[in-house]
């Protein structure tokens, strides 16, 4: 205030005719409430400018979250299923019925071949459902005799064939003193040669009656036997048509 007085004194103007007047300052929170009132101003400006469907403005939907449904198994699988199960117990017992009666069924020999593995099924034929063939080679001058008994022998220098297909299952003898062997054609008929120089064929392997099995020099004789069981068959016969049952 002094230095307003002492201006006016300088101009040479009357102390009394001069008033002073004080401007307040703004206070540093008018100040801030201008500031804020000017943004608050701002943000609603750009706010209406802005289009209600802006993206940006959207609205946040909270998102629900729920658990994920139980596929339902259908109807028509359930059936099938309850379908094979009962199926399957109807085997069962049918294969339990039959296995207490019928013994000797079909389907119980079909299960005791599955539980005996890979077991060969029983050659239940018998000597007659074979068809014998010639056990020497019709080019061959050779004289088959035929006992009482049922053995046929001959002395010559030739091949001999197994009057039927079947299997080796025994050689016995040497070189020097000849060979024999058996020949299994089923479970219950088989066929014994002796007095053989060379055999084709090994114990296991399969002969056949168009392939010779072994040979004779002529020097010894050789005999054919005919076994059904352990019992020596004589009800066979040589001729023109080589040989058949009697």
């Amino acid at each position: 205030m002094n230095e307003e007085l002492n201006y006016a004194e300088m101009l040479e103007i009357p102390v009394e005719t001069v008033t002073v007047k004080r401007k307040e300052k703004r206070r540093r929170k008018d100040r801030g409430d201008e500031t804020n009132d000017l943004t608050d101003q701002l943000v609603e400006q750009v706010n209406s400018r802005m289009e209600e469907d802006d993206p940006a403005y959207a609205e946040s939907t909270p998102i629900e979250r729920t658990a994920p449904e139980k596929k339902k198994r259908p109807r028509l699988l359930r059936a099938l299923l309850w379908g094979e199960f009962a199926a399957v117990c109807a085997l069962c017992a049918v294969i339990f019925l039959t296995n207490i009666f019928m013994t000797d069924s079909a389907i119980n020999t079909f299960v005791r071949g599955l539980f005996h593995g890979t077991a060969q099924a029983a050659d239940t034929r018998v000597y007659s459902d074979f068809k014998l063939s010639p056990i020497v080679n019709a080019y061959d001058d050779v004289e088959v005799a035929v006992s009482d008994t049922g053995v046929l022998s001959f002395q010559s220098k030739c091949s001999v064939y197994s009057p039927c297909e079947g299997k080796i299952s025994a050689v016995h003898g040497s070189d020097a003193e000849g060979y024999s062997i058996e020949i299994k054609h089923s479970d219950t008929f088989s066929t014994i040669m002796s007095g053989l120089d060379s055999v084709y064929a090994a114990e296991g392997e399969s002969v056949f009656a168009n392939l010779p099995v072994a040979y004779s020099k002529g020097e010894k004789t050789v005999r054919v036997m005919f076994y059904s069981g352990d019992k020596l068959l004589s009800c066979v016969s040589y001729g023109d048509n080589g040989l058949s049952w009697s």
